[in-house]
């Protein structure tokens, strides 16, 4: 794979994750697409319940479709991309899991970076939901691949326009653009300037499912995704996978990301006072990172950020 398609296919990452917990979230038509659920440490676990409850009811879309982003989030792209085959089948309609289904297809295939399967996906979603982010941002990277850079930028320009103030994958879009535009000598400079976003303000709580994506962690989505779970199953599992995540920030407080998850974690549990002591000892533990861990905490709208 080429330089330019590792930079855009990477750069990708964070972009997709907040754009399609936006749009997945937010969709209104067909059968709406639970979140991975806590995909960290607990999937297997989780993995193993919903292939349970698929085989009690197997013709549930939303089970399939939780059971594909929690395989996904485990790196397993090519039964993800089954499962989401499957949700596909069951819930037509849906541009939020056309688009999954082909972003797994493209995640499974070792050598060609767009592979015609992938691709129709994409056209797919864009036919059901002209304005579906990450089919929009990979029929941006087809056109690249194909030698379009020009149009590949001006694709992603329009996505930019259609980006939420604020939201959390704007800025690996802007990167996306400059990094194209730079291999390529082309001067995106001005039109970036002149697209610049006024400050958004923090999002609430009520908002996390689309502040929060970027980093795998649990999101209001996914404790209610998980609540299909046996009660005391749901809250071991939120339990857990928190007790991992401390486990693992004292074994390496140089994680900013982990901290992030963690503040994120207390804030959509509703523990506004352990969130902001997260903020003050991931901030002591990483004066440097101190600027980044504050905005990513008034984004989650954590106490004293």
């Amino acid at each position: 794979m080429s330089t330019t398609n590792k930079t855009i296919l990477a750069a990708s990452a964070l972009l997709l994750c907040g754009a399609v917990g936006y749009t997945l979230w937010q969709e209104q038509g067909g059968a709406s697409t639970p979140s991975a659920m806590l995909s960290t440490d607990a999937g297997g676990d989780v993995i193993a319940a919903l292939e349970q409850q698929i085989r009690d009811n197997p013709d549930n879309a939303e089970t399939w479709s939780a059971l594909a982003n929690a395989r996904f989030d485990q790196g397993q792209f090519s039964a993800a991309a089954e499962s989401y085959q499957k949700a596909t089948s069951l819930s037509p309609r849906s541009a939020g899991l056309w688009s999954a289904y082909g972003e797994s297809l493209l995640m499974a295939s070792e050598r060609d970076p767009m592979p015609a399967a992938a691709a129709a996906a994409f056209e797919k979603a864009i036919t059901l939901d002209p304005k579906e982010p990450r089919a929009r941002y990979f029929m941006a990277v087809k056109k690249d691949l194909s030698g379009d850079h020009q149009g590949a930028i001006n694709d992603w320009f329009a996505l930019l326009a259609d980006t939420p103030a604020g939201a959390p994958w704007e800025a690996d879009l802007r990167r996306t653009i400059e990094q194209v535009g730079a291999i390529h000598k082309i001067d995106v400079a001005p039109r970036l300037a002149a697209t610049k976003a006024p400050a958004a303000p923090p999002l609430s709580a009520q908002d996390m499912p689309v502040a929060a994506r970027a980093i795998p962690g649990p999101t209001r989505a996914d404790m209610e995704a998980a609540s299909q779970l046996p009660k005391g199953q749901q809250d071991a599992m939120i339990d857990g996978m928190i007790a991992s995540l401390e486990s693992k920030i004292a074994a390496n407080p140089q994680n900013v990301d982990q901290w992030i998850m963690l503040m994120r974690s207390r804030m959509t549990l509703g523990e506004t006072n352990k969130a902001a002591k997260a903020l003050q000892d991931a901030v002591a533990a990483n004066p440097a990172a101190a600027a980044r861990l504050r905005a990513q905490a008034k984004l989650l709208a954590v106490p004293g950020a």
